[in-house]
């Protein structure tokens, strides 16, 4: 009896100073105080809950088994004059992030079909080198379709580097991509979760997606590789996004991003052809920035550069995005703006394939609109992530409108400030918007409730 005594007292005085331990990590690395505050009545009211949770998800910037992935270097290239910058431009230059790069051409694939014959392309036309980074690869049709695709142009030697995220892409194992491991392409699974769950990792997941062929062409955005994203033919169930085709010295700066990616999921450099471009015919007037975000980059800078947006935008500022959980600073940045008269919308689906980010998004939609902000429904799922700011830049990538994007997740998004770039991007949006419903129902008590606490937990989402 004595001994279950001891036992018992040492387990609460561990568990005590576990949670000690643990109180002062979520104080010290956490970005915002409402993820702070939502861990920390995780730990309090359910611990065994709440701790063993946090140890899987609670990581943030650069966990133990993520400290070994080095920050991204991105080569400066000759860049817009910082007197000609726009103000965005020079706030990321501060951060590390290269400035905005001239001499691009930049080809929007607004549908599914477009963005399928565009991967399709690249893959067929490329003669010695296809980087294909995803968060999904489905095993479906369309993912068959294209590690179909990638095992013959290994067959034919060309060399294929194909890096999945280990949670996004957790039922497409090696079985499943033997065709293409068995004609000598590589491939590679990003931090793996069963490794060591218990390394705060769990949080920690490559949301970019690339697609680089021969060192000189990219295609990216925000569509993953599977049928309810894309394919040869119209799917009803097919969600609406957004893709671009890339072409020039910005490609660099993908490249330097799938490289650290690489070495660090499989110890192998990519080697890049320095400078990426030359001999090809490039002489487009595109302007564009790429920018990286994560835990391999100082800072946030997509979710300050978003911040920036709102409280400089003039005229105009436009979002679409599947899931809208802001923090609290861009949101009340965003209520701001449209208080003083800006154009602010944003542009979401009616029903998400996320319930509770739905339940969470529901009080930061009623405020901004009592601010005099448009919220407009879609009808159907979109998952592209786009920014349209007065005339002057446009913003599509991989960063969804929510904390687990701008906070968490390693992405990849592309500022363009070339007008001539910036007006089809303008005219997609427009277009979802003339197919949508405007403004949000107001909820009853009980509603109202669910949604307040689903907006508390969101920073565990």
């Amino acid at each position: 009896m004595e001994w279950n005594l001891l036992i018992g007292h040492l387990a609460i005085v561990g568990g005590f100073c576990l949670a000690a331990i643990l109180v002062m990590s979520i104080l010290r690395k956490q970005r915002t105080s409402s993820a702070a505050f939502a861990w920390l009545l995780a730990i309090f009211f359910v611990p065994y809950i709440g701790v063993p949770l946090y140890l899987t998800f609670g990581g943030r910037k650069l966990k133990r088994d993520a400290h070994t992935k080095e920050n991204i270097h991105l080569e400066v290239q000759e860049t817009v004059p910082i007197e000609k910058a726009d103000p965005i431009d020079v706030l990321l230059r501060e951060y590390g992030i290269p400035g905005a790069t001239g001499g691009n051409k930049v080809k929007l694939c607004p549908t599914g079909i477009d963005i399928y014959n565009e991967l399709v392309k690249l893959i067929e036309n490329a003669e010695h080198q296809i980087l294909i980074t995803t968060y999904i690869l489905s095993r479906d049709v369309v993912g068959k379709d294209i590690v179909d695709r990638l095992a013959r142009k290994a067959a034919s030697g060309v060399t294929i580097r194909l890096l999945l995220d280990d949670i996004g892409s957790m039922f497409t194992t090696r079985r499943y991509l033997a065709p293409l491991l068995k004609n000598g392409g590589k491939v590679a699974y990003f931090m793996p979760l069963f490794r060591a769950p218990f390394h705060g990792n769990s949080n920690l997941r490559n949301h970019r997606k690339i697609a680089i062929a021969d060192q000189k062409v990219v295609l990216a955005g925000g569509t993953n590789i599977a049928n309810e994203y894309m394919g040869p033919t119209p799917c009803a169930d097919r969600w609406t996004d957004l893709s671009f085709v890339l072409r020039g010295p910005a490609v660099r700066h993908y490249l330097e991003v799938f490289q650290s990616d690489w070495l660090f999921a499989y110890g192998e450099k990519v080697n890049i052809i320095p400078p990426c471009t030359e001999g090809s015919a490039i002489s487009g007037e595109g302007v564009m920035q790429v920018v990286p975000s994560g835990p391999d980059v100082p800072r946030d800078p997509v979710h300050d550069a978003l911040l920036t947006a709102a409280y400089t935008a003039e005229k105009r500022l436009w979002f679409v995005t599947p899931y809208y959980v802001p923090d609290e600073a861009l949101a009340q940045a965003l209520r701001l703006a449209a208080l003083r008269g800006v154009d602010l919308r944003v542009v979401v689906p009616a029903r998400s394939n996320h319930k509770l980010a739905d339940l969470a998004r529901g009080t930061h939609l009623r405020e901004l609109e009592r601010c005099g902000g448009k919220i407009i429904k879609y009808p159907h799922m979109v998952h592209a992530k786009v920014v349209v700011v007065d005339d002057r830049l446009a913003v599509v990538g991989s960063a969804n409108m929510d904390m687990r994007s701008l906070f968490l997740n390693y992405e990849i998004v592309m500022f363009s400030y070339s007008k001539a770039d910036i007006a089809p991007v303008h005219d997609w949006v427009q277009g979802l918007i003339d197919e949508s419903d405007e403004g949000v129902q107001q909820v009853g008590m009980v509603r109202d409730t669910v949604e307040g606490l689903a907006r508390l937990i969101a920073p565990l989402l």
